[in-house]
């Protein structure tokens, strides 16, 4: 683990989280008269980090923006969802960056089951009132979204856009052009993989190159003409080291998974935290997340001084 500048990485505290919260499954019935008390505003927070570089890069963000606004805070890294959403529900985490269609998608299945209709969509204010409503009744707040999305994506070599005249996925449907697609093998089922591209823009898959979701040897794939589509993110920042560009998602096949903060409203709800973590929301675009993904991925930077930086510059945080 990393060391987190201006907010301990405490490696036994996290420890703490996974083993008392392994077995939760929401508020106890001690606890339950906090999900409807007021909003609280404890001193003292603890923002969840999931552990890869992009929510350590929010948790760090978050973390600093806190205490900017006069909250003590620490960082702690949580592996998986399973751990730190319960641990969040019971207030042994505070904060935590989340997607929202991932994670409405997430808590109606934990409340009905894995075979669940999923209740997120590409619609993000339907998404969030799902959300919000799954996330009331465990004491967790969800707050505004920012600019910020990180979805399913896909690319192709900027060579074979320019001599097939592509710019959206559309434009590949139109083109009926034979597919091999570089992606994980769940692609052949999922129904925002290849499910979805078929029937939504009718592109012709012909196969799936399980290489993985936005791994080097799939890019490579596509760029070497071996594979024509890789399944990828929205905030990878690699994709010109392979001479690949995104296909516009132009019909909104996938998800409203747009960044934000979920609390708990018991420790944390009040308006002074939202206040604090909304002003990430003016300029934080999924650009600029895919930039910081890559100082931190490329550069080998630590994620809470790649944080501090981008901050300062947009003037969030004072300079020194």
């Amino acid at each position: 683990m990393r060391a987190a500048a201006g907010g301990a990485l405490v490696a036994a505290t996290a420890l703490a989280v996974l083993g008392l919260t392994g077995c939760s499954h929401g508020p106890s019935l001690e606890t339950r008269s906090a999900i409807t008390a007021p909003p609280g505003n404890s001193h003292d927070l603890a923002i969840g980090s999931a552990g890869f570089t992009e929510s350590e890069l929010l948790a760090q963000m978050y973390a600093q923006l806190l205490r900017h606004a006069g909250y003590r805070t620490h960082v702690l890294t949580v592996g998986n969802r399973e751990l730190y959403e319960p641990a969040l529900e019971v207030g042994q985490i505070d904060v935590v960056p989340e997607y929202a269609a991932t994670f409405a998608d997430w808590l109606n299945a934990k409340n009905k089951g894995s075979k669940a209709a999923p209740v997120a969509s590409p619609d993000l204010g339907a998404t969030l009132s799902a959300l919000r409503s799954l996330g009331a009744p465990r004491g967790l707040t969800v707050l505004r979204p920012g600019r910020a999305v990180d979805q399913n994506a896909f690319a192709v070599s900027a060579s074979y856009a320019r001599t097939h005249h592509l710019r959206t996925l559309s434009d590949l449907g139109r083109a009926k052009l034979p597919v091999r697609l570089a992606a994980g093998d769940e692609c052949v089922q999922r129904p925002f993989c290849a499910p979805g591209l078929t029937k939504t823009y009718g592109i012709n898959i012909t196969a799936i190159d399980p290489k993985g979701v936005g791994t080097t040897p799939a890019k490579q794939a596509v760029q070497n003409g071996q594979d024509q589509m890789v399944l990828t993110t929205s905030t990878d920042a690699t994709l010109d080291r392979f001479g690949l560009v995104l296909l516009t998602d132009d019909k909104k096949l996938q998800n409203a998974d747009y960044v934000l903060p979920v609390v708990n409203r018991a420790r944390a709800g009040g308006a002074r935290t939202a206040a604090a973590l909304n002003r990430l929301n003016t300029v934080l675009t999924t650009a600029d997340l895919a930039r910081l993904n890559e100082q931190v991925d490329s550069w080998r930077r630590l994620p809470a001084d790649v944080a501090h930086h981008y901050l300062v510059a947009k003037g969030l945080l004072p300079k020194g």
